[in-house]
């Protein structure tokens, strides 16, 4: 049936037999700590396999344990969510930055290189430049207009381009919706691999959701999600998302089940709720960004926006957009005339779309990047970034389009 259909048919029923829950059509909450093992020898055979000491054999699988090590919600959430992806396994975490951080500690060790693209979303940075810098994990940056000659020459200059471990990318950026073609970064990640090391290729896909760009298919090793986002799509949980080959993501599962950051039985179960939805919810968010990028672009108070679907014909960026996007998504960024003074005053003017981090979600929202999300990135790659004090982001939700955009022009006549 898998094969036959598509994501948004199984996520109805994939990976649940309702026959085991008393024929609930809907998958219960297991909200429970630990399993019961029918026999001694099964539960000996379950911790085997889950401690690494033996391979499954044929037919066999793994049991549940402990709500740390597996959970009925949190499996069938990770078998529908790699439909998308078209991933061998997904594991899911508490948050976002949960799901970031155990692959950076997992394939990174002291001693290692970082390359990451700018710009990143704020946390993701924030780690990378207080945390493994505190472990002795060196890092170097390249920009989203770099080639891939330019990028190489970037590792190399760093006298460490035997010890680059790993490329970390978000596309697009978070907030400029700058493009970076991954398949490209791959090849980079080749360069320096060899047999006895493999450079792993990390991709922030949050910005596109499961929907509108999937990173394994032009190279990634890894698709990582703050599921808050478009997964969970309705501001009630925190939750995040990794998916890749059955190889690296036993690694992941590994150390999530030593950290404990694995996402809850409520958390799975909401957003199994939510990808019943994805589909129609992210396809309405971009109809209703279209038409609200095309008003902001012809406003006289808006000297730029920043938007996928507004990115000129004929350029390298285009090109990028083509290959590897399905839609221009439901992310706005604009600078509006004037600077902070006057981009607050728009933002406190809002009555429809509400002033909030965050993204994604059935609202609307608007925030200020530069004294909000990314208020802990350093005043120099801001502005490298493009993230000035007048730049507001927006993520278009499912309001009624004309709704969201008498609401912006009514806060652009008080600005």
């Amino acid at each position: 049936m898998k094969e036959n259909m598509h994501p948004e048919s199984l996520m109805m029923s994939y990976g649940y037999k309702p026959e085991l829950s008393e024929g609930s059509i809907k998958s219960p909450i297991f909200q429970t700590s630990t399993f019961v093992f029918r026999t001694a020898e099964e539960g000996k055979a379950f911790f085997e396999i889950q401690n690494g000491k033996r391979k499954r054999r044929d037919g066999e699988s793994l049991g549940l344990i402990y709500s740390r090590m597996n959970n009925p919600d949190m499996e069938i959430l990770e078998n529908r969510l790699t439909l998308w992806d078209r991933a061998e396994e997904c594991a899911v975490f508490e948050s976002g930055m949960a799901a970031i951080t155990t692959v950076l500690l997992e394939f990174l060790k002291p001693g290692d290189l970082l390359l990451y693209s700018l710009p990143l979303y704020g946390g993701t940075e924030h780690f990378i430049d207080t945390y493994l810098k505190k472990i002795g994990i060196h890092f170097a940056e390249f920009k989203p207009n770099h080639s891939k000659q330019e990028i190489i020459d970037i590792v190399k200059a760093t006298g460490m381009a035997d010890k680059l471990a790993m490329i970390f990318i978000e596309t697009p950026s978070n907030p400029m919706n700058t493009l970076i073609d991954i398949a490209m970064c791959k090849e980079v990640a080749n360069e320096f691999s060899t047999k006895e090391k493999q450079v792993y290729l990390a991709c922030d896909n949050t910005y596109m959701g499961p929907l509108w760009q999937h990173p394994l298919k032009h190279g990634a090793d890894f698709s990582l999600y703050s599921a808050t986002k478009y997964i969970g799509g309705h501001s009630d949980l925190i939750a995040g998302a990794c998916l890749g080959n059955k190889e690296l993501m036993g690694r992941v599962r590994s150390l999530r089940s030593q950290l404990g950051n694995m996402a809850s039985p409520w958390n799975s179960w909401l957003m199994m709720r939510s990808l019943e939805t994805l589909k129609v919810r992210m396809e309405q968010q971009a109809l209703n960004a279209q038409k609200v990028a095309k008003f902001l672009s012809s406003h006289p108070k808006i000297e730029n926006v920043y938007y996928l679907g507004m990115i000129k014909e004929g350029t390298r960026e285009y090109e990028i957009y083509k290959m590897q996007y399905s839609s221009p998504g439901a992310m706005i960024s604009f600078d509006v005339k004037g600077g902070e003074k006057e981009a607050f005053r728009l933002l406190n003017s809002l009555k429809l779309v509400k002033l909030a981090v965050s993204l994604g979600s059935t609202e609307s929202l608007a925030e200020h990047p530069a004294t909000m999300t990314h208020a802990g990135v350093s005043t120099e790659h801001k502005k490298e970034m493009g993230i000035s004090e007048k730049l507001i982001r927006l993520s278009v939700g499912l309001e009624n389009s004309d709704d969201i955009i008498t609401d912006l022009k009514q806060a652009l006549e008080n600005m």
